[in-house]
């Protein structure tokens, strides 16, 4: 996984890994979700592969929009 930037310092976020038309979130608590185009459509996606990649914005969206849209809960 590669290490989330956290430009703005209070991010829940702190790895990522993107996949085709897919990301896993790592965050804090040690908790992992894969999210999918199918599950939390692709312009969700696109948009959470941007803001991981700018390293700022990722943990709100998820929270403000993708909320519970991930495929599975890998720990």
């Amino acid at each position: 996984m590669e290490h989330y930037k956290n430009l703005g310092g209070d991010s829940g976020v702190v790895a990522y890994e993107i996949g085709p038309g897919s990301i896993t979130v790592q965050f804090k608590d040690g908790s992992a979700y894969f999210y999918t185009d199918q599950s939390a459509g692709a312009a969700s996606i696109a948009e959470m592969q941007r803001l991981a990649k700018a390293g700022q914005g990722l943990n709100s969206f998820i929270n403000r929009v993708v909320k519970k849209g991930y495929a599975r809960k890998l720990r």
